[in-house]
């Protein structure tokens, strides 16, 4: 099974601690309400109920986010109001989210430590824009500049329409808001997060209630997502997505054998490596980047995009000042057959975001923000949490991919076995569901190490004129 599983979570806590109304709450019921709101008459039942999913329930076609209105993808430039067309905003909001992807890669580079680092965009700008609608003053203008929002006309209109297109595409999106009892966020901000971004309250009772929440709306992927929380935590904003992708053109499973992945210069690791004899593929040649780009399609308008640079090594940096996704894609040639070798691997990523986001220049959201919209009590994030579970196999991926490029006169090939950026797409908006970076698909494997030497003990061909060995 090919799929792909995030969670990403926001914490906030009352920094001079919790008002007297939730002190004095603590005794009462296990239920929240916001006297005068719209959802006040509802949010009784819905906390009474396990805050869970059912198994196949964000399969379904649920309620679209910020479609109340009646308001679709072809008259979203009629809603915005201004001189884009929907098409422009998708895709002006589709390159803001990738934006953000790369400053939380170029923050939370691979290491020894952390080899694999995978992430995905869409979570992480849906969670910053639900929290931007609780901001005020400074603080809001901090996460306009992030998401590149700033000059986007309706932007929470246009990243909800934009999920809910999503949704029509094999993208499942769950989003919850768990409330400490006693603690009353202001109605306007609950009636907007359930009305842009699907987002349904529910009382903060115990972790087990959450982390089973988390497994039904993850297919039971991640079964233990916390550990504990905080004593003063009083929100938390939390967001699941589940993407199953088949590939266009699968991988025989009897072409599949152990290969090697060469980490760098001096280490290799064992990967199963599928193998497509006659695959069709759209690859070229990224000059700028000194890195060949594929791209690998799935059913449903849909990309899995593969950056591999020829020195062995990823570069954010780089990547990140000279790859312009729109550009990639008015460059990709005609698919033509050739050989192809792609690692089949599953991968798990569990990061606390904070460090990243304080590196970012998002450390105000961690200190003294203004979320005056929230509530009128001094409020503050105090934890991020974000954690993937990868798988990619013959069948289809997820949010990983591999690339490692050997081209020969005699026999064109594409061969997976370095170190590789890649992405996730919608192909229509250019916005990356997932991305990441891959420097060891097999992490649970032993490494061996080898000495610089012949590039033919690394498995290059002889025809050396158009092979590229690792530097």
């Amino acid at each position: 099974m090919n799929l792909c599983c995030l969670i990403f979570l926001i914490l906030c806590y009352a920094k001079q601690g919790r008002t007297e109304d939730a002190i004095e709450a603590d005794n009462g019921p296990l239920t929240t309400r916001i006297p005068g709101s719209d959802w006040e008459d509802n949010l009784d039942p819905l906390v009474a109920e396990a805050p869970t999913v059912a198994p196949d329930g964000l399969e379904t076609d649920v309620s679209t986010p910020g479609q109340k209105d009646g308001s679709s993808e072809e008259d979203l430039d009629t809603l915005c109001d201004g001189e884009l067309t929907s098409q422009q905003i998708k895709r002006a909001v589709g390159n803001g989210i990738m934006k953000l992807g790369f400053s939380y890669l170029e923050s939370l580079k691979p290491s020894p430590e952390l080899p694999n680092v995978i992430i995905s965009p869409i979570s992480l700008s849906v969670a910053l824009s639900q929290l931007m609608l609780g901001a005020t003053n400074e603080t809001e203008e901090l996460l306009l500049q992030h998401l590149q929002a700033d000059e986007l006309p309706c932007y929470h209109t246009a990243l909800s329409t934009l999920l809910h297109n999503f949704q029509k595409k094999s993208l499942a999106i769950a989003s919850r808001i768990y409330l400490q009892t006693g603690f009353e966020p202001k109605p306007e901000f609950m009636e907007d997060s359930l009305k842009l971004y699907d987002s349904e309250p529910a009382t903060l009772s115990t972790v087990d209630e959450v982390n089973e929440w988390v497994k039904n709306a993850t297919k039971g992927h991640i079964s233990k997502f916390l550990a504990s929380l905080p004593g003063n935590t009083v929100m938390m904003l939390i967001n699941a997505m589940h993407f199953k992708g088949e590939w266009l053109n699968r991988f025989d499973p009897k072409f599949t054998s152990n290969e090697l992945f060469y980490m760098d210069e001096n280490k290799i690791v064992n990967v199963d490596m599928m193998l497509g004899v006659k695959y069709p593929l759209s690859v070229f040649t990224h000059l700028e980047l000194d890195a060949q780009v594929a791209r690998f399609p799935f059913k449903s308008d849909r990309s899995l995009l593969l950056v591999m640079p020829t020195s062995g090594k990823v570069n954010m940096s780089a990547i990140i000042a000279k790859l312009n996704i729109s550009d990639v894609y008015t460059r990709f040639p005609r698919e033509r057959n050739m050989q192809v070798k792609l690692p089949k691997f599953k991968l798990e990523f569990n990061q606390d975001l904070k460090d990243a986001m304080k590196g970012m220049g998002l450390g105000m959201l961690f200190g003294k923000p203004n979320l005056g919209r929230i509530s009128d009590g001094t409020l503050f994030v105090s934890n991020v949490q974000h954690m993937t579970s990868v798988e990619i196999n013959e069948e289809g991926a997820e949010a990983a991919a591999a690339t490692s490029v050997v081209i020969s006169r005699s026999n064109l090939s594409f061969t997976v076995n370095q170190p590789f950026f890649f992405a996730i797409m919608d192909d229509s908006s250019q916005t990356p569901l997932f991305m990441g970076v891959i420097t060891n698909p097999n992490p649970g494997a032993s490494t061996i190490v080898t000495s610089p030497g012949n590039p033919d003990e690394k498995g290059f061909s002889d025809d050396k004129s158009f092979d590229v060995p690792p530097k």
